[in-house]
């Protein structure tokens, strides 16, 4: 359907923009909705400091040092609401000091205004100190409560007025101007502590899920006997020529005594190929139709499995009428294993009841154990197996020689070693990763919560004005 504006010039030359992307009827009906309101200030006219960034010729990336507590936040840790934190970098102490007038505070605003724009995201105090980069912009405040206002960048009024304000063709981005210009409403005091109250305990429930999962990672290593493993760094080794002819494999990494020495740890527990404790492995389907809206048929690919389960924020679906005549074999079960063939290889994640009769991509693996297996083998536990043991210390083993996209396939599945924990131990694992997944799904939850509150206090649904 197509849609148009009709836009004064007074307002085109205020804005000064004169492209009509910026006047799409969606933001100007946003920005009404906003500006019909007495609370609100544009974002420049609020008391505060923006910071930008140090040039990326101040700091070399070559310098990430992994020895130190000085954080180096980069562009793509900004993500909604909080930073990423499962790859962190680091910098030298020298560097931190050099750099200290772009260090964070508890309770700075960071804004991706270069790469991936728009992210917006609060620093807490498990990110300081830390040096943020040029791909970021900061705003320091005491004026606003900081995880309201967070709540409203990451609310549809503040998501979508930041994207409308994005400059250039080639070269996107966003200046400290376009920033200003922002128009955000900013109710009562009170208002704000309830709503950043809704983000303070997703963060607490954020960071309860990390502190399980990492429990049960714990927990598996040691029941393993790989919690004191360390790989020693090789600087060269010896490989039989009868091996590299046996292994159709001539790269190094392949050969790396790690290897060999993770295996024999292994074989001290009892262990069964995935193959012989399965009734099905087998590729998904390909897209049956372009990707619709939700009311299709959900379609899990590899980058929707983390942590062991299937996450949602970026799930796509299929025409449900194309998808019919598919063979059942395609459609997800309740207890199903899913691993990702290519890409971000190896990682897994297990189907609930909610995923049932979910669709699975072609670049994934469906791992079905048979129900007797089940009987020694918890299906969580066996999915954390492969995430956190096979997928570093096998699968990324087999694809070291690394074409142009990486991949694992059915042979590579089908012989992988499980070991046979006592199932109490099994469930003892399992139930971390379970506890873990629901705070994250708390968490998310009232996160969801806190913008959902933003925007029916603008609309008037929560309180009237």
């Amino acid at each position: 359907m197509i849609t148009h504006s009709i836009i004064q010039k007074s307002k085109l030359e205020s804005a000064h923009r004169l492209d009509a992307e910026y006047y799409q009827p969606e933001y100007l009906e946003l920005e009404k909705r906003i500006y019909s309101k007495s609370l609100y200030k544009l974002w420049g006219n609020i008391e505060g400091r923006f910071i930008t960034g140090p040039f990326g010729s101040e700091f070399n990336v070559e310098n990430y040092t992994y020895d130190t507590e000085y954080r180096y936040v980069r562009g793509k840790d900004v993500k909604e609401f909080f930073l990423l934190d499962d790859d962190n970098v680091y910098i030298p102490e020298k560097d931190y000091e050099r750099l200290k007038k772009y260090s964070l505070k508890e309770g700075d605003i960071l804004v991706s205004v270069v790469g991936t724009l728009g992210n917006a995201a609060i620093a807490d105090s498990s990110v300081v100190p830390a040096i943020f980069s040029c791909k970021s912009t900061v705003f320091r405040t005491n004026s606003i409560n900081p995880y309201y206002f967070i709540a409203y960048l990451n609310s549809i009024y503040g998501n979508k007025l930041l994207a409308r304000s994005v400059r250039g063709a080639v070269q996107t981005g966003l200046n400290i101007d376009d920033l200003k210009s922002l128009p955000v409403f900013i109710p009562s005091k009170m208002e704000q502590e309830s709503i950043g109250s809704s983000v303070l305990n997703a963060k607490q429930e954020h960071d309860k899920s990390k502190f399980l999962y990492s429990q049960a990672e714990v927990l598996l290593l040691e029941e393993l006997g790989l919690n004191k493993f360390k790989p020693e760094e090789e600087l060269s080794y010896i490989v039989n020529l009868s091996d590299v002819k046996s292994a159709h494999r001539a790269d190094a990494e392949y050969f790396h005594p790690k290897y060999n020495k993770i295996e024999k740890i292994l074989n001290r527990l009892r262990r069964e190929r995935l193959e012989d404790v399965s009734s099905l492995i087998s590729y998904g389907t390909v897209p049956t139709s372009p990707y619709v809206e939700k009311d299709g048929v959900a379609y899990v690919k590899g980058e929707n499995l983390k942590t062991c389960f299937i996450d949602y924020s970026k799930l796509v679906y299929l025409e449900t009428e194309s998808t019919k005549l598919l063979p059942t074999k395609y459609y997800l079960r309740q207890g199903d294993i899913i691993i990702s063939q290519m890409g971000t290889v190896g990682h897994a994640g297990l189907v609930t009841e909610k995923e049932e009769r979910w669709l699975f991509a072609s670049f994934t693996i469906r791992v079905r154990l048979k129900e007797e297996s089940k009987v020694i083998l918890d299906p969580l536990f066996v999915t954390l197996f492969i995430e956190n043991i096979s997928r570093p210390y096998y699968l990324l083993r087999r694809i070291s020689q690394a074409s142009v996209r990486q991949n694992t396939d059915l042979p590579t599945i089908r012989d992988l070693k499980i070991p046979i924990l006592p199932k109490s131990t099994q469930g003892k694992i399992s139930d971390l990763v379970l506890q873990s997944h629901q705070a994250r799904k708390r968490a998310k939850e009232l996160l969801e919560k806190a913008k959902r509150e933003v925007e029916e206090f603008i609309e008037d649904k929560k309180h009237q004005r």
